[in-house]
This record gives structure tokens, sequence and C-alpha cells, in this order.
């Protein structure tokens, strides 16, 4: 059972609506509270704070799903070839779900942290003792860190960020018409909210009831992203040093890349922003209900008793299949279980953890081989493993009610802040001697999951592994973190991390007409059902190129035609604001 802040986030939304009512014939009406009647001391702080929390595990804050769907990473589901999913056609407007959602989700959370602050300056002048006084400073510094959080998410996703700005809490109706506030004012704001978060927040939290409060390791990784998206590589690498060499933090990669996406080894060494999800509490509710404490996105990835409404894109399929592993590893060597030799690994470790392939004989899926547990019909030929229960259920319909899960999320862990300071030391690709200290991180990360490592092995940290023996320029290290080493570690990850990234780097229009020129098709799989029988799973294994009489497969043709950087880069700033909001236009 996780012990975390979450598992009271059921109660922390009734809160707010809750206290007061007994009595109730002498008390205010819960359902008119004020903040006068609410706020009285730091317990009632921390509760509201819950609710905050509880604002970033709405699923519409990462919205994983369509966020990945408009970048190169997946297909929307259900079978290939056709789709109308309009965030992978690109054609996508200020009217559709997706950005509608995602903003409210986005603001209420704003309009949350903003209550606690706001409760929290008016009580921390009542209190004259330490003790008291520091509990409030962290308190303030938790709301702070989430305001900064979901308005960095803000301006990183709408608008090319300029969006309005709330820092304080509306007391009558015209108080909620702000205007547009350009993108540099946006970007000061949510820093400043940041560097409070960073100088007062803990390092560690160390009583077990706190596990997933937020820490000052993850607002100083949130900073470091906030530069390097605007190219500041100088600044942005001060703070992932801070990330990766503070011992205060402790942070280390995990030793399996599968700690990071499973039920076990939640909140490991690595992790520096998550969110906690648990069956523990209020199973009897809706799967969809705001204060709702599990996942469900297993369904949203899922073939087995799932949806599998996303899953990799073709590009992403053959470029897992194709890594190359360290031949001097021995975790790259298996024993057949059914020669009894030793040999190698069907697929790298980071390919098996990452997606289920029809042909992977050495990872399970869902208890079984991954050709036993479903059938790749339609066209599919992987499945995304990430935010699944494939390694404890035989079915995700086996946790019950259905639509559950307790995965947590790694929106940021170190692995991604290692591959951010790599390219800010080659500068994006122009500086040289950056090269060598560039490779050690892409190295470790690699090393992690028995890889071949980059680069040459003299000098290298890890001597006896193998290496590709190329000697790398900057701009040949910066194509394989753009294409390579970023997208295969990190796919279906982070908030909007493939889109953030694509559009920094100015390749999304080129990317969608390059990748709308390949073209695969499926190989058949023969293999043994658990009865023993000979069984063929049709054109389930992707292979690029042509064969006669093979249905042919292609991705992002109307992508590659759609897209239109003014209009796709960002998400348009939604109807329900510019409905609702006279003040955005003036």
């Amino acid at each position: 059972m996780k012990k975390s802040i979450i598992k009271y986030i059921a109660i922390g939304v009734l809160t707010l609506g809750q206290v007061g009512c007994q009595g109730f014939l002498e008390e205010v009406n819960p359902n008119e509270m004020s903040t006068d009647s609410f706020w009285k001391n730091l317990d009632d702080a921390d509760a509201g704070l819950i609710t905050v929390y509880n604002a970033f595990k709405n699923n519409n804050v990462l919205a994983i799903g369509d966020e990945n769907n408009r970048s190169d990473m997946t297909y929307p589901g259900w079978g290939r070839p056709n789709t109308a999913n309009e965030y992978y056609l690109q054609n996508f407007n200020n009217g559709s779900n997706t950005p509608n959602n995602k903003w409210d989700a986005l603001n209420k959370g704003i309009f949350r942290a903003n209550q606690v602050i706001a409760a929290v300056d008016g009580l921390l002048p009542t209190y004259s003792d330490a003790a008291s006084i520091e509990r409030a400073t962290i308190i303030k510094a938790q709301a702070h860190f989430f305001r900064g959080l979901f308005y960095s998410y803000l301006h990183s996703s709408f608008n090319e960020g300029n969006v309005p700005i709330y820092d304080f809490v509306p007391q009558d109706e015209s108080e909620f018409y702000q205007p547009i506030q350009p993108a540099q004012k946006v970007k000061e704001f949510f820093r400043q909210d940041l560097e409070y978060a960073l100088a007062n927040l803990p390092y560690k939290w160390t009583a077990n009831k706190d596990l997933g409060r937020v820490t000052a390791g993850a607002a100083a990784a949130v900073l470091g992203q906030s530069y390097l998206y605007e190219n500041d590589y100088a600044k942005a690498a001060d703070y992932f040093k801070d990330v990766i060499e503070n011992p205060n933090y402790g942070y280390a990669l995990a030793p399996s890349i599968g700690d990071n996406f499973t039920s076990k080894n939640e909140f490991n060494r690595e992790s520096i922003l998550e969110i906690s999800y648990t069956l523990a509490f209020k199973s009897e509710i809706n799967p969809g209900a705001e204060e709702q404490v599990s996942s469900n996105l297993n369904f949203m990835v899922s073939p087995v008793g799932g949806y599998r409404s996303v899953y990799p894109s073709c590009w992403l399929i053959m470029a897992y299949k194709k890594e190359e592993m360290d031949l001097n590893d021995e975790r790259n060597y298996v024993i057949d279980a059914t020669t009894g030799t030793r040999r190698l690994r069907s697929y790298s470790l980071r390919t098996s953890y990452s997606i289920a392939l029809p042909d992977d004989l050495d990872t399970p899926y869902y208890q079984l081989t991954t050709a036993q547990a479903t059938a790749f019909n339609n066209g599919e030929t992987s499945y995304f493993r990430k935010y699944s229960n494939w390694d404890i259920v035989k079915n995700e319909k086996d946790i019950q009610p259905t639509q559950r899960s307790a995965v947590n999320v790694r929106v940021i862990r170190l692995a991604d802040i290692y591959l951010m300071y790599a390219e800010c030391l080659i500068k994006g690709g122009s500086d040289e001697a950056g090269v060598a200290q560039a490779i050690k991180y892409i190295n470790k990360v690699r090393h992690r999951s028995a890889l071949k490592l980059i680069g040459l092995a003299a000098g290298s940290e890890f001597p006896a592994a193998t290496h590709d023996g190329i000697t790398y320029n900057a701009t040949k290290l910066m194509d394989h973190l753009m294409y390579i080493e970023r997208p295969l570690e990190l796919s279906l990850e982070g908030h909007a991390t493939r889109v953030i990234d694509m559009r920094r780097w100015g390749i999304t229009k080129q990317r969608f007409a390059d990748l709308a020129t390949k073209v695969y098709y499926g190989e058949h799989f023969p293999f043994k059902d658990v009865a023993g029988k000979d069984v063929t799973r049709w054109a389930s294994v992707l292979t690029e190129g042509k064969k006669a009489t093979y249905k042919e497969m292609t991705d992002y043709t109307q992508a590659a035609q759609n897209f239109v950087e003014s209009a796709h880069s960002y998400w348009p700033l939604p109807n329900s604001e510019l409905i609702t909001n006279p003040a955005v236009n003036q």
C-alpha cells in the first residue's frame, strides 16, 4: 500500500466543502463557505494543498495521448490504416477537446494554488514560533511550485506562451476576466514561483506520509527545462548540473529502466517529479471522477483488456528494433527455453521495457509471451508497455473495479536530465568542446540498458563495454540526441516532451515530410500458443520496405500536408476561454 500524500486526495477535494458541517444549525452553510470560514490554521492550508496535488493528477494536465499523437511518437489506435484523430492529422483547432480540457485542468490547478498561497500569507503574521513559520513556508512553497509548474505548461503549450496571469484569488466576476500577457512576462512570473520553491522546499521528504510531495530538485529541473526551451544552454546547464551533482538530492539512475514504468520501485532514486496513483482508496467511485486516486492510462496503451488507443508509430518501432546491444554485457544473454542454450536477447532491454513486440521471446507480457498474449490484428505491430500492468496481471480487467491502475507517472527522471544536460554541453550541436563530456552522460543512460555505447572505448567510463567506435562531432551527436536517444529513452513520457523538443529544434514540418516517405509492411510470425498449437500472427512483425502481396503501411502523410507552424506548433487559445473571458481580446 502506498503511504503517500496522494492517498488523501479523495477527501482533499471534499474537505473544502465539509469543514464546519458538524452542528450545522449553528455553522456557515458548507456550500457557501468563504475564505474567512475555512482557512483558519495550517491544517486547513495543508488540506487545501491536497487539492492542488489532486489537480496535478488530472489526466488532462499532461494529456499524454494526444500530446504524443500530434508529435511523431504515436499512432492513434484501433487499427490501421485509417484514423479520424485530428491531432495526428494536424487539423485540430480552438474548439478541439484536448486543448480545452488541458486549459481547464491547468487553470483549475492555478486557482487552487492561489487559494493556498493567499491563505498562508494571511496566516503567517499570526505565528511567531519557528516550527509554525517553517511549516507555513513549506506549504506555501509547494503551492508556488505547482502554480509555477502549471504556468510553465501553459507557456510551453498555448498561444506561443501568451496567456492570462492570475496571481490572486478572484473575489468577484470581473476579476476572472484577465487579459493576455506577453510570453516573456508569463515566463518571468512562473520562474519567480519556481525560484521560491527551489529556495524553500526540502531536498527530500523523510516521512513516509509525505512520500510524493514535491522537492527542491523538481523545481530546479523545471527551471532548467524552461531555459533549455529558449535555447539558453548556459543557464539551463547550471540547473541541470545542480540536480546531477548536488549530494543533498541523492539522485541516481535506477538499476533497470523498467523500474520507471511499472507499479514496482516507485519513488526510486531516479524519480524527480512523479504523480502517485493507488488502488487502496475510493475504489467504489467512477474511474474518471476528480476525486479518484487511481489512473486509467493502462487502458489507453494496453491491448490486453484495454483500448490501445495509442501505440508506437512505425519509425519508432523500427528504431527500437534496431537498437544494438553491448555484446560484452551478460544482461543481454538468456538461456533459450526451447534449446537450453545461451543466446543473445531478442531485443535490447530498453526496447523490451518500452514496447511489446510479437517476436520478443524474452520479456513476458501479461504472464505469456507477447504473441500469446495479444492478437496483433489490424496492422498493429507493437504496443507501449509504459503505464500498463503487464508485469503483475493476466489482463487489465483483472483489476477490479475496472479501468483503474496504480502505476505512477514519472514526469521527470534523471535520465531526462542527463540527456538535456548533454545537449547543453554541446550547446545544441554547435560546440565541439563539450562533445566528450556529453557522450559521457549519454553513455550513462545507454549503459543502464546494456546498449552498445557511442564513441570510442578509450577514455570511456565503461571501457569494457562494446562501443560503436564512431568519432562524433557536435552536429552528429545532436542528431543522435534528436532522433535516437531522447525519443527512445523517453517515449510517451513527460509533459509534451516530444512536441516541445521537435518545435524548439525547428524540425517538426520536415520530420513529418521525411517520415511520410517511408513505407513498411508486416511479416508473419509463427509461434506456439499456450496449448502448444502452431499459430501465426499475420503481418505482425514490422519491416521497412515493400513486399509483394503484403499490405503497405505509412505514417504522417496527412500530417506532412496539414501541419502549419503558426497553427499547430502550439495549442491555440481554446474557445472556452475566448467565449467566457472578454478581456482576452483587449
